[in-house]
């Protein structure tokens, strides 16, 4: 039991724990009530009617308490609650000795919606009251009659304080882990920030050392070549030459500048071919099949484009492959006019995308937050459709554009 409960600021803010505590709670008021009644019928108590229906006035009151709005949300709207509640029990343990074992309950209630002074006094209050009438009904008085309700008052405090102590604790280390969460958080960012920066320094190192230089050489002989004509016309040749040279050579170089960007696989063969080798390889590897469909004409795609499709395409058959426990997969690769999509379908267990397993330990793949990280980048989208038991579809799809004059260049 909590704070908030059983009438917290907001029922949603209770943990389970605090939930079955409050529930707790409410089924011992009730049934102490309940006994109350049931023994001053069954006695034959002179006034049995009357302590029913004080009992049953006094459950009333307080089952109101949690349901009402205003008395969930102000502390002072609390205590009035708790006050109206105290009363009918007050009138209950007039009529009937029985009533005193209510008070245990009211003394959480007490310690919880009363602030930290005022609460010990109410469980005081309410102890010495419950011992003043079991002495009344018993027509006198002994110790052993204080020390029911008076030790029973002193647990409370000292659980109630207890748990208080926990709760704050608790809440302390959430806090902390937060903060650690959103520093680790912004270190990842700033160490990707840097990454990017660092990459973009050694690409624009190697555009500059490779072809900038070959473009500045071929510039440069051209112009002597113009200079030479017409009255050297050999010279002019042999300048136009040695540009010519320079720009087989600056194209051997962009050349090998771009197939370090691009995966192996990509290589000497289209998207289409590279997926349908992997469908192969997949199958021949492993205890599944996995099937190539192509649709549509293919078109000359982005670099960018191409090692996306294909990394997610890999990463999903890999993951259906350790963890789908999937006979067969299906992998299309779509033209579809104004954009290009892979769907990979395969019928394995599936799993609910709104709680994803942790990520793997080994490395290995890439994960969904990785997939729509490469589709974000580039403008595009991942769907993912799954349920226990029955399989799993992704799609990915990236929009095209109409293609540039130097497109069929791109891959050189």
């Amino acid at each position: 039991m909590t704070a908030s409960a059983p009438v917290s600021a907001s029922v949603s803010a209770l943990t389970p724990t605090s939930r079955v505590l409050a529930w707790c709670l409410h089924l011992l008021v009730f049934g102490l009530l309940a006994l109350a009644a049931g023994r001053a019928v069954a006695d034959g108590l002179p006034h049995a009617g009357m302590t029913t229906a004080v009992a049953a006035a006094c459950g009333l009151v307080y089952a109101a308490g949690p349901l009402l709005p205003r008395v969930r949300a102000s502390r002072r709207a609390a205590a009035v609650w708790l006050a109206c509640t105290g009363v009918g029990w007050l009138l209950l343990l007039t009529l009937s000795a029985d009533g005193v074992w209510v008070a245990f309950p009211l003394y959480f209630l007490q310690l919880h919606l009363l602030s930290r002074w005022a609460g010990p006094t109410a469980v005081a209050a309410t102890a010495l009251a419950a011992i003043t009438a079991f002495a009344a009904h018993q027509h006198s008085f002994s110790l052993a009659m204080a020390i029911g309700p008076a030790l029973g008052g002193a647990v409370a405090v000292a659980v109630v304080r207890g748990y208080q102590a926990l709760y704050r604790e608790s809440e302390q280390r959430r806090r902390l882990i937060e903060e650690l969460t959103a520093t680790r958080a912004d270190l990842a960012q700033a160490q990707h920030t840097a990454g990017v920066f660092a990459e973009r320094e050694r690409l624009a190192r190697e555009i500059h050392d490779t072809l900038a230089q070959g473009l500045s050489s071929i510039q440069l002989l051209l112009r002597a070549a113009e200079r030479a004509l017409p009255a050297k016309p050999e010279a002019a040749t042999r300048y136009v030459g040695q540009a010519r040279q320079a720009a087989v050579d600056n194209l051997a170089e962009a050349r090998r500048f771009v197939a370090a960007l691009t995966p192996p696989a990509l290589e000497d063969t289209s998207l289409a071919g590279a997926l349908e080798r992997l469908c192969t390889t997949t199958s021949a590897r492993h205890r599944i099949t996995a099937r190539f469909h192509l649709t549509g004409t293919p078109l000359p795609l982005p670099t960018a484009y191409e090692v996306a499709l294909l990394r997610i395409t890999q990463s999903a058959l890999a993951n259906t492959v350790r963890h789908a426990r999937a006979t067969t997969a299906e992998v299309t690769l779509s033209y579809l006019g104004d954009h290009v999509a892979v769907d990979i379908v395969d019928d394995g267990s599936g799993f609910d995308p709104a709680r994803l397993p942790a990520p793997a330990q080994d490395g290995g793949g890439f994960g969904l937050a990785s997939m729509r990280a490469r589709m974000r980048a580039l403008d595009g989208t991942l769907t993912v459709e799954s349920a226990v038991g029955r399989g799993t579809a992704l799609a990915a799809q990236l929009p095209l554009t109409p293609p540039a004059d130097s497109e069929p260049e791109a891959r050189l």
